[in-house]
């Protein structure tokens, strides 16, 4: 899946991944505060060894990588005070940083048609689902929120003649979102961590090793 060039990124990220479910699991939240930023740095080292300077394209990737590793240290705090607002204020920016990357791209104008189509009726399912769990003061936000990462999938997979990680990346980012929503808003529990951490760092490592493509 990833270039020989990113075996040692990934390998730093998804290490630092297993080790802090691991920790999470013992216990041990501490643990976090270097785990996390750490595989969100080897994101950035991914992206920067794809060759990420070397394109407006690949800068916008780097700005989005950046800007997710912003929300992964805000997002460290439990509950959901300034910190965990600050966080879904910079992990919206990201996505739209990978939309901007994206929207580079030559895109088909059918295939934009029907993701719109897709992701609005999938938007309208999440948001019906989280909408009893949100206070007020989060229901615009959430909103603006799915709406950016809807719009960041819906121009990925309406890119034509390109590398498939950027719309299986996409999508696997906003999957992984699910599983913080369910975890700040719904039902805690290190089950959405299980399985929603390992998701978004390898959507993170997909949407980095798309950078070779631009050039």
């Amino acid at each position: 899946m990833f270039p020989q060039v990113l075996t040692l990124p990934v390998a730093l990220c998804l290490g630092s991944v297993a080790l802090l479910l691991v920790f999470e699991r013992q216990g041990i939240k501490r643990a976090e505060w270097l785990l996390k930023p750490l595989a969100a740095l080897a994101c950035i080292w991914a992206g920067l060894a794809s060759g990420a300077l070397e394109s407006d394209y690949g800068v916008w990737i780097l700005v989005g990588l950046v800007l997710c590793m912003a929300g992964d240290v805000l997002l460290i705090p439990p509950g959901q005070g300034p910190a965990f607002l600050g966080g879904m204020l910079a992990f919206l920016l990201g996505h739209l940083a990978y939309a901007v990357g994206f929207w580079q791209w030559p895109l088909d104008a059918g295939r934009l048609l029907g993701a719109i189509v897709a992701m609005a009726i999938v938007a309208f399912v999440v948001l019906r689902w989280l909408w009893p769990y949100l206070d007020k003061a989060f229901r615009v936000a959430v909103v603006a929120y799915v709406v950016v990462i809807s719009l960041m999938v819906c121009i990925a997979f309406a890119i034509s003649e390109v590398n498939w990680l950027i719309p299986a990346g996409a999508l696997a980012f906003a999957v992984s979102d699910l599983a913080v929503a369910r975890n700040r808003f719904v039902a805690p529990g290190f089950g959405n961590r299980l399985w929603g951490l390992p998701l978004y760092f390898i959507s993170q490592l997909m949407i980095a090793a798309t950078v070779t493509v631009a050039h």
